[in-house]
C-alpha cells in the first residue's frame, strides 16, 4: 500500500472517530479532505477500497446532525442568516426553470448536484459552530489546496503549457481547480501574521506549493483573483486604523516574502501567458473575445428573460455568436459566473443570487462592527481575510463558469459561519445576560415579599 493511500485511510477513519468522540465538525472536515483528494481519480486509489468516499462523508454529516440536532440547532439557527433564505429560493428557481430549459436532461442533472451542494452547506453551517471548528475547516481547505499545488508540481505542464487531470470531481478543467486555490492566498496571509513560528513555517510551505501550482496551471483568471484577494487584504493590514502595533511591519514583511517567493517560482512561460492580457488586438490570445460572449448572454437574457436552463448558453451560442467564435465543437461557454447565471437562470435567478450576496455582505458588516466594538481586532481581520478571499474568487470566477462551484459556496459558508460564531452567538449571549440582569430585581422583590409573608404568618 502506498504512503498516500495509508495516510488517506488513517485520516478518513480518524475523522469518523473524531466526529462521534470529539466534534461534529470533523464530519465536514472529512468532506473537505475527500473533495480535494478525490481518491477515485488518484494513482494510489488502487490500494484503497473502491467505495464512494464523498457519499460516505455526506451521510456522516447528515447522521451526526440528526443524532445531535437539538444541541447543534441551538448554536446555529438557519433563520438568523437571511442569505440562506435567498439561496433556497434560488434552488427552488432551478426546479422551476426545468420546465422550459433548453436541455432538460443536463439541467435536471446539474440541479440535482446543486441541491446536494446546498444541503451540504446547510448541514455544515450547523456542524461548524465554534471559532475553533471554523479554524479547523479553513485549515482543511488550505491543506486541500496545498495538495492540488503539490500535484501540479509533480505532474508538470503538458504540451499545451497547462496542467490537466489533477482536479476535483466538479473541477476537471485547469482554470476550475486553479480558481479553487485563489482564496487560500488571503487566508494564508492572515494565519502567517497571527500564528506562532510553527504556523508561520506551515504557511510558507503551503503558500509555496500553492503558488507554484498556480504558476504551472497558467490560469490568467486565477492570477487576477490572487492579486485582488491578497492585494485587498494587504491594503487592510497596512492602512486599516484598527491594526495592531507592529502589524504594518509584519504586512510589509509578508508582502516581500510573498513577492520574492512568487518571482522565484514563476518562469518565462508564465509571464508570456500573463502578458497576453495586454494584447487586446488578438482577442483569442488575450481572452478579450469573452466580452462578445457576455454581450451574447445579455441578448439571450433579453429573448429568454426567465432563463434557458443549465448549459442553455452553450445550446444557443451558435444563434448569437458568429462562426469564428464557436470553436470546433460548434458551441461556446459564456466564461463568466455572472453571465452564466444570467443566461441560465434569467433575471429572476440573478436577482436572487445578487440579493443573497448583498444580504451576506450586510450581515458581515454588522459582524465586523460588533467585533470592533468589543475590541477584538484578531477576529476582525479573520473576517476581512474571508471577505478578501471571497472577492478574489469572484474576480476569478468572472472569467469562468462557476455559478454552482463547490468552492464558491464553501467561501459563502465560511463567511456565514464566521458571522455566526463571532457575532450572532455572542450577541445572543449578551442579550440573554442583559435580560437576566434586568429581570433580577423583579425576582428579588418577589422573593422578599414571600419571605415577609412567611415571617408574618
Amino acid at each position: 500500500m502506498s504512503k498516500f493511500a495509508l495516510l488517506f485511510l488513517l485520516t478518513f477513519f480518524g475523522c469518523v472517530v473524531a466526529t462521534f468522540a470529539y466534534s461534529s465538525a470533523a464530519a465536514f472536515l472529512l468532506y473537505e479532505i475527500v473533495y480535494f483528494l478525490n481518491p477515485d481519480e488518484r494513482w494510489w486509489s488502487a490500494s484503497i477500497p473502491g467505495i464512494s468516499y464523498s457519499f460516505f462523508a455526506s451521510v456522516l454529516m447528515l447522521l451526526i446532525l440528526v443524532l445531535r440536532y437539538r444541541t447543534l440547532n441551538e448554536s446555529a439557527l438557519w433563520r438568523q442568516m437571511p442569505a440562506i433564505r435567498w439561496f433556497l429560493l434560488l434552488l427552488g428557481w432551478h426546479y422551476i426553470v426545468y420546465f422550459w430549459a433548453q436541455d432538460q436532461h443536463l439541467h435536471w442533472r446539474f440541479t440535482f448536484d446543486y441541491t446536494k451542494l446546498v444541503i451540504i452547506v446547510l448541514v455544515a453551517y450547523k456542524l461548524v459552530n465554534t471559532p475553533r471548528a471554523l479554524d479547523a475547516a479553513l485549515w482543511a481547505y488550505i491543506i486541500g489546496a496545498t495538495y492540488i499545488g503539490y500535484l501540479a508540481t509533480i505532474t508538470g505542464r503538458n504540451a499545451n503549457g497547462r496542467v490537466e487531470g489533477i482536479g476535483m470531481v466538479d473541477a476537471p478543467d485547469g482554470n476550475f481547480f486553479a480558481a479553487a486555490l485563489v482564496p487560500a492566498a488571503a487566508l494564508l496571509m492572515y494565519y502567517a501574521w497571527m500564528g506562532d513560528k510553527k504556523i508561520k513555517l506551515l504557511c510558507v510551505v503551503c503558500g509555496a506549493l500553492i503558488a507554484n501550482g498556480l504558476v504551472l496551471i497558467n490560469s490568467r483568471g486565477s492570477f487576477v483573483g490572487v492579486v485582488v484577494g491578497a492585494g485587498l487584504f494587504t491594503m487592510y493590514m497596512i492602512f486599516s486604523r484598527y491594526r495592531r502595533k507592529g502589524q504594518r511591519a509584519m504586512a510589509v514583511a509578508i508582502v516581500i516574502l510573498g513577492l520574492g517567493g512568487g518571482l522565484y517560482v514563476t518562469d518565462e512561460q508564465f509571464w508570456e501567458r500573463m502578458q497576453t492580457l495586454e494584447n487586446v488586438e488578438d482577442e483569442d490570445k488575450s481572452g478579450s473575445q469573452r466580452i462578445n460572449y457576455w454581450f451574447a448572454a445579455i441578448e439571450i437574457a433579453g429573448d429568454h428573460p426567465l432563463g434557458t436552463g443549465v448549459y442553455g448558453f452553450n445550446v444557443l451560442s451558435s444563434q448569437y455568436l458568429p462562426p469564428e467564435y464557436q470553436g470546433s465543437r460548434g458551441y461556446k461557454a459564456v466564461h463568466s459566473l455572472w453571465f452564466q447565471g444570467l443566461s441560465e437562470m434569467g433575471w429572476v435567478g440573478m436577482a436572487l443570487f445578487g440579493i443573497a450576496l448583498i444580504s451576506l455582505y450586510r450581515m458581515l458588516s454588522r459582524a465586523k462592527k460588533w467585533v470592533l466594538e468589543n475590541a477584538d481586532n484578531t477576529v476582525y481581520f479573520q473576517l476581512l481575510a474571508l471577505q478578501c478571499g471571497f472577492l478574489g474568487y469572484l474576480a476569478t470566477a468572472s472569467f469562468i463558469n462557476q455559478f454552482r462551484a463547490q468552492i464558491l459556496y464553501w467561501m459563502i459558508l465560511f463567511i456565514m459561519v464566521g458571522i455566526n460564531v463571532h457575532f450572532i452567538q455572542p450577541s445572543r449571549a449578551a442579550s440573554r445576560a442583559e435580560n437576566a440582569k434586568a429581570s433580577a430585581p423583579g425576582r428579588m422583590e418577589r422573593h422578599r415579599y414571600q419571605y415577609d409573608k412567611e415571617i408574618s404568618t
